[in-house]
């Protein structure tokens, strides 16, 4: 009895705090000297799942909502999207040719709200991996660390995310943004200038014109996936963000008993 006691209190503490080590042995602690009140009785298996999924939901749904906010990447300096790596002699040469710094700069703004423009996709995406979720990957993700679910998602919507993303992203980044110029057009206008002021090559070697969207579907995930880990950890840790009385109904019992 004790076992199975022990063993459901540690699936419910690892759901709703999956925090430090120490606070789960408070959890199992706290239940073992409360005189092992049987947590089953209290919530059932599908209570737990439902209680999980409500926690991804809200924290992908805040993610999303987030970052498809104006400045929700551009805003955001661990998320910011620069220039692709082809244009790293450009940043290097900037005091040889100055007036590229604005140019840079209302380039890297339309690259933003391009990434800002297309992350609503992300949501639907996010919504039916969450819903197709089985009771042996919930529980895998209670068992994990405190990025397990940010990492269930990525694995099972990735794929799906860059190919809603990268036609999104390819038609916001035609969308005159700033300055009557797309950012297809900006970032062709800084690469034109850094080459004639290159001499047509004699000065330094010349910059191809790539294209934006690869580069920035790929940016833009990867800050997708930052956000939503950061929006997991603070639902998990933080009784402020169980915004669902499945999630307050859990914590509280667990926290309150």
């Amino acid at each position: 009895m004790r076992k199975a006691i022990l063993r459901i209190s540690l699936l419910l503490g690892m759901m709703y705090t999956i925090t430090a080590c120490a606070e789960l042995q408070a959890i199992l602690k706290h239940v073992e000297d409360s005189g092992g009140v049987e947590v089953k009785d209290v919530l059932s298996d599908d209570e737990i799942i439902r209680g999980l999924k409500d926690a991804l939901v809200h924290g992908a749904d805040s993610a999303v909502a987030r970052l498809s906010l104006k400045d929700g990447f551009y805003g955001d300096a661990a998320l910011k999207i620069l220039l692709p790596k082809e244009a790293k002699p450009i940043y290097d040469r900037l005091e040889k040719v100055p007036i590229i710094d604005g140019l840079i700069s209302d380039a890297v703004l339309s690259i933003n709200r391009a990434a800002e423009d297309a992350a609503t996709e992300a949501k639907p995406i996010f919504l039916n991996a969450i819903k197709g979720m089985t009771i042996q990957e919930g529980m895998s993700i209670l068992r994990g660390v405190d990025t397990a679910a940010t990492h269930y998602l990525r694995q099972k919507t990735y794929q799906q995310l860059y190919n809603a993303f990268k036609p999104k992203i390819q038609q916001s980044l035609e969308k005159k943004y700033v300055g009557n110029l797309s950012a297809e057009g900006s970032y062709k206008k800084v690469i034109d200038t850094y080459n004639t002021a290159s001499v047509n090559g004699m000065l330094w070697d010349k910059i191809k014109n790539n294209s934006l969207a690869e580069h920035t579907t790929k940016k833009a995930l990867n800050g997708l996936f930052i956000k939503v880990a950061k929006e997991e950890k603070m639902i998990r840790e933080n009784p402020i963000h169980r915004v669902t009385d499945i999630l307050k109904r859990v914590f509280g019992y667990v926290f309150e008993n």
